[in-house]
């Protein structure tokens, strides 16, 4: 997608993961299971709140590991904080939500949603991740990256 200013764009990817959508959908909702596989490599989680129901509300911080100076927080130097709530809940087929980038930087703060799919196939779970409104501060060969590894994480954490 062609990225302009004032214009947000949609990422998204997508992976078999060798699970039944029962047990994907569980570490969805589960923030202890997300603090082990959401956060891309290089970065570490802390949830805050988290309340997994439509309506609910959660908080929680991704933190780069090793901060250099092609990687930096939205929030504040090595730290992106975000705050959204769950919009959907449909257990074992979709999870959508609403986050919000905390940033002084209006490039980066902004709100994002975030629709997580999960379909039968032969070999498992199609999982795919669909990101719509995301700040233009985000490189999408960033955002790209950060969402393959989440999902490389999210199968190595339920197969």
């Amino acid at each position: 997608m062609t990225h302009s200013p004032g214009k947000k764009r949609t990422d998204s990817a997508s992976r078999v993961i060798n699970a039944l959508p029962q047990h994907i959908y569980k570490a969805l909702i589960d923030p202890e299971a997300q603090v082990v596989w959401l956060p891309p490599k290089g970065m570490k989680a802390h949830i805050f709140e988290f309340d997994a129901r439509a309506g609910g509300a959660y908080r929680m911080s991704l933190t780069y590991l090793e901060p250099d100076s092609a990687t930096h927080g939205k929030s504040s130097e090595d730290t992106d904080v975000v705050q959204g709530r769950f919009l959907e809940c449909i257990p074992d087929e979709r999870l959508v939500q609403l986050a919000e980038f905390q940033s002084d930087d209006p490039a980066f703060a902004g709100e994002m949603i975030m629709t997580w799919n999960l379909a039968a196939a032969p070999e498992g779970t199609l999982v795919t991740i669909v990101c719509e409104n995301v700040p233009e501060g985000i490189r999408k060969e960033d955002h790209d990256e950060g969402l393959r590894s989440s999902l490389e994480n999210l199968a190595e954490y339920v197969e």
